[in-house]
């Protein structure tokens, strides 16, 4: 049956809008299909995620030579998840019409479409069309002189070495070894980031706190000292605003470190923490099963205690008037990314994007989600992350991940059904704006992943492996670069990614960053994507992607806004590919020189017609 039924949900034919709907916004749907003859009815089946279906009879617009084309216009009061598909009533038989695209099917009911409705209006924000870049600012440069005054810290002057991965006695690994970046480095490297293209930074956790990588807090109102002070932020946000960069801070709000002002396991703040009292202010904020020695904590490490983002007076202490949220946010932030959304409330997320707000009405929100944010259920509760005052957006593992694949094994149809699945399921705000990684602080770096890092037996090996590969590593580095920069949503970019550093996973994906000592074709190559960002930002804030040839290896879409079109074609098949164009005469942005017609094995352009092409002057080389 499905064979002989035209309906595709991302096809402006068959509905409008593509993707996400608003409340009260009419949803248009048009079926075509050419069996059973002679239907007496069609119904669209519309169901709110928990509810009752809703049918509803469709009206026969054209029947012609034995193809019917049905149509029906609906607003959806409410926001919410719903599914359809479409019912074909034929005498006693009813035909059930729903997806045939099997990523879309598993993510949504059954073989039904997704309908994600929201209240929230259209608002495009500042990260549209830029790029974002990762810094953990330990690893990134120095700035000034170093403030080593922590007794227990190993404070390293071996830049670059191997981050420590050996276990101490207890048989944790410490994270105490700091190699000394800090904020005064970043905002001394603003230049180069801004010649990257970079219009925001994202930082990991800069506040107090015991470890090196700061995901276990001490004192949330307190940047920590091995980074430097509060004017040193407030410096780097101001050096960095004047060049059109914003600052988005890590917000680890679902727990703390048990070496922390609140839980103080080791005595080393003043005060009663949590473990030392049930009277303590702050022992309502965890999670006790037996206190005060046996408690919920982070992948059940227990220097990471969990908080209670239910409770009223942890709720108040991050998003309140003079919690946490607001008072960094007051300093000039451009926002904050949320760690681990599916350990927060829906409430506690959405107070914590009003208090950004409140302080900064063009703030992001972003929140590490690490599957569909549209619809996933965690602890057998459906959530959605992106819908009614929610999050601004999200981290879009879902592309990292068929990126990836792609680069591999030349998948280019699962790639281009993972992005139909998430511009269907996502709202048009959060589509522009999702942070597109491909590697970060948890994952292997990009170089790692896609090179041939020979036999690895243990950590000892990957301390010290290096890619064999590297010229062809290096290509499928800047085929998935291409694709990061040009699909919708922004790149972020781990710091180093650009110049090919390798490692990998934690903690060898944290080695310092390389100065004077960086692959410069790669940087060039990221310097290039930056550069078309910079020129086409429009096109690529919020520019429609259609694809238009994604068999075989080749992923060849453009995006399009209004009368200006770019063709991006990311060639992976084994043999050289001639675009279809509408024209003959086109330029590839990436280098400014007419394009020929070809695009060789592991190469990619992006293209634009030569008439309506400007070209800008060369940027700075300055690092």
């Amino acid at each position: 049956m499905n064979k002989t039924v035209s309906f595709f949900p991302n096809c402006e034919e068959c509905k409008t809008p593509v993707g996400a709907a608003t409340v009260g916004e009419p949803i248009s749907l048009t079926l075509k299909f050419t069996r059973p003859q002679n239907p007496s009815e069609v119904f669209l089946v519309l169901t709110k995620d928990g509810e009752d279906a809703v049918r509803y009879a469709m009206n026969l617009v054209k029947e012609e030579d034995g193809q019917y084309t049905y149509s029906l216009t609906v607003k959806v009061t409410t926001s919410g998840l719903y599914f359809y598909h479409f019912d074909i009533q034929n005498e006693d038989q009813v035909y059930r019409v729903g997806s045939d695209i099997d990523l879309n099917a598993l993510l949504g009911k059954g073989s039904d479409w997704q309908l994600t409705v929201t209240s929230d209006e259209y608002a495009p924000t500042f990260m549209d069309g830029g790029v974002m870049y990762e810094i953990m600012p330990d690893r990134f440069f120095i700035g000034g002189d170093r403030n080593m005054t922590k007794p227990y810290a190993h404070y390293r002057d071996d830049w670059g070495g191997v981050p420590e991965y050996r276990a101490d006695e207890n048989g944790k690994i410490a994270n105490i070894d700091f190699f000394g970046g800090n904020l005064k480095g970043i905002a001394k490297k603003l230049t180069y980031l801004k010649n990257l293209g970079v219009t925001c930074i994202y930082l990991t956790p800069i506040f107090e706190a015991h470890s090196n990588h700061k995901y276990d807090t001490g004192n949330f109102m307190r940047v920590d000292s091995d980074f430097g002070t509060i004017d040193d932020l407030k410096d780097l946000i101001k050096k960095a605003n004047k060049r059109g960069i914003k600052i988005v801070l890590d917000g680890v709000f679902s727990h703390t470190g048990d070496d922390s002002i609140y839980f103080n396991k080791y005595g080393n703040y003043d005060g009663t923490g949590a473990y030392g009292s049930v009277k303590s202010p702050y022992y309502s904020w965890y999670k006790f099963k037996h206190w005060n020695d046996d408690y919920e904590c982070r992948y059940n490490i227990d220097i990471m205690p969990d908080t209670d983002v239910s409770n009223p007076l942890y709720d108040e202490f991050v998003t309140g008037q003079e919690g946490v949220i607001r008072y960094w946010t007051r300093l000039g932030l451009g926002g904050w990314r949320l760690d681990v959304c599916e350990q927060l409330t829906d409430e506690f997320i959405s107070n914590c994007v009003r208090a950004a707000k409140k302080e900064n009405a063009d703030a992001v929100v972003y929140g590490e989600v690490f599957m569909d944010a549209s619809n996933p259920i965690v602890n057998n509760v459906r959530r959605c992350f992106v819908t009614d005052g929610k999050l601004d957006s999200v981290t879009n593992y879902p592309f990292k991940e068929d990126i990836l694949n792609f680069v591999r094994c030349g998948d280019s149809d699962r790639l281009n059904n993972t992005v139909a699945f998430v511009i269907n399921n996502y709202p048009k705000h959060v589509l522009d704006s999702m942070m597109n990684l491909l590697g970060n602080h948890d994952t292997a770096r990009l170089m790692t992943v896609l090179g041939d890092n020979g036999e690895i037996n243990g950590k000892d090996d990957k301390a010290t492996a290096v890619v064999n590969n590297r010229e062809q590593a290096v290509k499928l580095v800047k085929l998935a670069a291409a694709l990061q920069y040009t699909l919708p949503g922004v790149p972020c970019v781990y710091y180093g990614d650009e110049v090919g550093m390798e490692g990998f996973e934690d903690p060898f994906n944290r080695k310092c960053y390389p100065w004077g000592n960086t692959d410069k074709d790669l940087l060039k190559w990221y310097k290039k994507l930056g550069a078309v960002r910079t020129n086409e930002r429009e096109v690529f804030a919020h520019g429609k992607y259609t694809a238009v040839d994604t068999k075989h290896g080749v992923m060849y879409f453009k995006r399009t806004l209004g009368d200006q079109t770019v063709y991006v074609v990311v060639n992976n098949s084994g043999s050289d590919y001639s675009p279809e164009l509408p024209t003959d005469d086109y330029t590839d942005l990436t280098c400014y020189k007419p394009f020929g017609g070809v695009v060789k094995d592991k190469e990619a352009v992006v293209l634009k017609a030569t008439s309506k092409t400007e070209f800008p002057q060369k940027l700075s080389r300055k690092a």
